[in-house]
């Protein structure tokens, strides 16, 4: 069995937040709303290949830019710049998973230190765990804008290991992305699995050390 872990990293997007509605932001504008997962998994890729080449770039630009590509040739009900406004402006509106804060409330009860690690801001992040009045049990709340790289480039947990001031083999990641689970986080953070994650862990990613039940 891992040792106990010192620290618990979460991934935000999708993996605390629920972006399910963001394809009704989508619908509103007249694109198809399932387009809402072909354009994340962009923003993602984008992201992470910037990170590979050693580039990084804010994750709004990236959403943007990723979103103003998808939505070219679609029939759009108002110009696209609107359209691109109010589809960004629903990860303000969006919630945590249901299992979300009385599964972070356990953990602090065990004395688990709890911080996220977002590829996208820390005030979103912020504003997702009030709206849950879950806030106040996370020790820090940091970005990979403060980083220098996205996730999951080493530096990013570098930098969340010394914002913690932990050895990054202390941390345990919690994330639903297989994408965060490369070879150096095998030897840093040990990814978990996530409760309801739609991101079934590829063949030639290493698995997760723990699942949740189900």
């Amino acid at each position: 069995m891992p040792p106990r872990p010192s620290v618990i990293v979460f991934d935000v997007n999708e993996t605390l937040s629920d972006m399910a509605p963001m394809a009704g932001r989508f619908a509103d504008v007249g694109a198809p709303g399932l387009l809402a997962t072909a354009w994340f998994a962009a923003v993602l890729r984008d992201g992470f290949a910037l990170a590979a080449a050693g580039g990084k770039e804010a994750f709004s630009r990236l959403a943007r830019g990723a979103l103003e590509a998808a939505l070219v040739g679609i029939s759009l009900n108002r110009p696209a710049a609107e359209a691109a406004d109010h589809i960004l402006a629903g990860f303000g509106d969006l919630s945590v998973h249901p299992d979300v804060p009385d599964g972070v409330r356990l953990l602090r009860e065990h004395g688990m230190r709890l911080v996220t690690l977002s590829n996208g801001s820390a005030g979103v992040a912020g504003r997702l765990l009030a709206k849950a009045g879950i806030r106040g049990e996370f020790e820090h709340l940091l970005s990979v804008e403060d980083a220098g790289a996205w996730k999951p480039a080493p530096a990013a947990y570098a930098y969340a290991a010394g914002a913690c001031t932990v050895p990054i083999g202390q941390m345990l990641l919690v994330a639903v992305h297989p994408g965060t689970s490369t070879a150096h986080i095998r030897r840093a953070c040990a990814p978990a699995g996530s409760p309801g994650s739609q991101h079934p862990t590829p063949a030639i990613s290493p698995p997760p050390t723990c699942t949740p039940p189900t």
